[in-house]
């Protein structure tokens, strides 16, 4: 298995109040540390459903789901939540959903992915290898202020136009094809980056954020997830950056509340009543967690439960 360290084991596990029989969604298995967590409290009758649209992840969960039964997984995104239920049956009926958004640690160490600049590789960055422009397709076709707006936007990066304009300026002379070539025309255009970090991180994300449409794609996931958990059900996402967390949070502060411009009615309507109560505050990493694995810092879990 490759090495990954899940991000509050345990915490995700105990906000998903698992039952023994229940039916549970990892709906990010990444290297399956959480479904492990999950399998191991789970009964005979239990079920889990796993999915997620990177071949490698999907490709370590089929050897787990040939060791139990009570597992299956496939290669889809998140975004097709719904019809991934739908095909096994148990829409409406779920227990618990877990969302563990971002990058994986075999996906950031593996160049030829190229979601880091720590290692030199193709220009990729997609989660789905099968699908889609890569990175480098389209930085190097993009007009220079979309590439500008995405940096904003998704890297909330101060200098993104200095840097859309030195990337436009850059692929005239040749096309930027590698990670490394991108982190150097960043670096140059950024200036000065906050102390630890290198100047290129927040375009990285940015171009990950985009070419995979990872926002739009949570927003999707996290209205079927509301949807397919029954009375009781529970809906954990672990959050890795403050754009990811702003819709969960959003999203499940709207649900669990009647909307203020209907909340003064004499009879609220059904349709306006609260569809999720929300367990507890955001949980983080303690101290200890974030020391065995620094990549832990930035998470922020946050737990809701459906009504009836």
């Amino acid at each position: 298995m490759d090495h990954h360290v899940p991000v509050l084991l345990e915490e995700a596990a105990g906000g998903l109040a698992i039952r023994t029989d229940g039916i549970y969604v990892d709906a990010t298995y990444g290297r399956g540390g959480h479904s492990r967590a999950i399998l191991a409290q789970l009964g005979p009758r239990g079920r889990l459903l796993a999915m997620d649209r990177d071949p490698a992840a999907v490709a370590s969960g089929r050897e787990l789901a040939q060791a139990d039964s009570r597992f299956l997984i496939e290669q889809e995104s998140f975004g097709a939540l719904r019809r991934f239920l739908d095909m096994h049956g148990v829409q409406g009926g779920v227990d618990g959903i877990l969302f563990d958004l971002g990058v994986s640690s075999p996906q950031l160490d593996e160049p030829a992915r190229g979601f880091s600049f720590q290692h030199d590789g193709p220009l990729d960055m997609r989660m789905d290898p099968r699908s889609g422009p890569t990175a480098a397709d389209w930085l190097n076709s993009a007009e220079e202020r979309d590439i500008a707006g995405v940096i904003r936007r998704y890297g909330e990066e101060q200098a993104a136009a200095r840097i859309a304009r030195a990337i436009v300026a850059r692929r005239a002379e040749r096309p930027i094809l590698t990670t490394r070539e991108l982190a150097a025309v960043v670096a140059e255009a950024a200036g000065r980056p906050r102390p630890g970090r290198h100047p290129a991180t927040l375009v990285f994300q940015a171009l990950r954020i985009h070419i995979n449409r990872e926002l739009e794609q949570l927003r999707e996931a996290l209205e079927q997830a509301r949807d397919a958990l029954r009375a009781g059900g529970r809906l954990c996402v672990i959050s890795f950056h403050s754009l990811e967390d702003r819709i969960v949070k959003r999203f499940l502060r709207d649900h669990a509340r009647v909307s203020p411009a209907l909340s003064r009615l004499p009879v609220v309507p059904d349709s306006a009543r609260p569809t999720l109560r929300l367990v507890g505050a955001a949980i983080h990493p303690g101290a200890a967690e974030c020391a065995r694995n620094p990549r832990a810092r930035s998470a922020v879990l946050r737990v809701a439960e459906r009504l009836p």
